[in-house]
């Protein structure tokens, strides 16, 4: 029975996450995915496309399996000279959310920082950012 519920809860995962894929966002030519380890990461942004100010951003991160990397410290901002802003987690679904400032030109390129355990990476996403 607990094998079960388990199953369940990827296939709920799953599910999740393709319709959160399905609503919207950044087009995949502004932001196609990266890899880091075994892990698969998206963006969505809200509005989308990002308009100048501050915007919603969606982590969506999976792994070669499709399963939910839930177990990250997701971390973001848009220019070096910003503090890292911690994202949260949705339920364990390895989609993280947080608000941060963008604008065209140098505030235009998403940084993500994606810790676990004694490693982490920066991925950069470029997005075209409206006025």
């Amino acid at each position: 029975m607990n094998n079960l519920l388990r199953v369940k809860k990827r296939y709920l995962a799953a599910a999740l996450m393709l319709l959160l894929s399905a609503c919207g966002g950044v087009q995949t030519d502004d932001a196609p995915p990266q890899r880091w380890q075994n892990l698969e990461v998206r963006i969505d942004t809200r509005p989308s496309p990002p308009r100048a100010g501050m915007n919603e951003v969606l982590v969506m991160v999976t792994d070669t399996q499709a399963r939910a990397g839930y177990d990250l410290i997701v971390s973001l901002r848009t220019s070096d000279q910003d503090k890292w802003v911690q994202a949260i987690e949705d339920g364990g679904l390895g989609v993280y959310r947080r608000a941060v400032v963008m604008e065209p030109g140098a505030r235009s390129v998403l940084q993500v920082k994606l810790e676990h355990k004694d490693m982490e990476t920066v991925l950069r996403f470029p997005l075209k950012v409206g006025s």
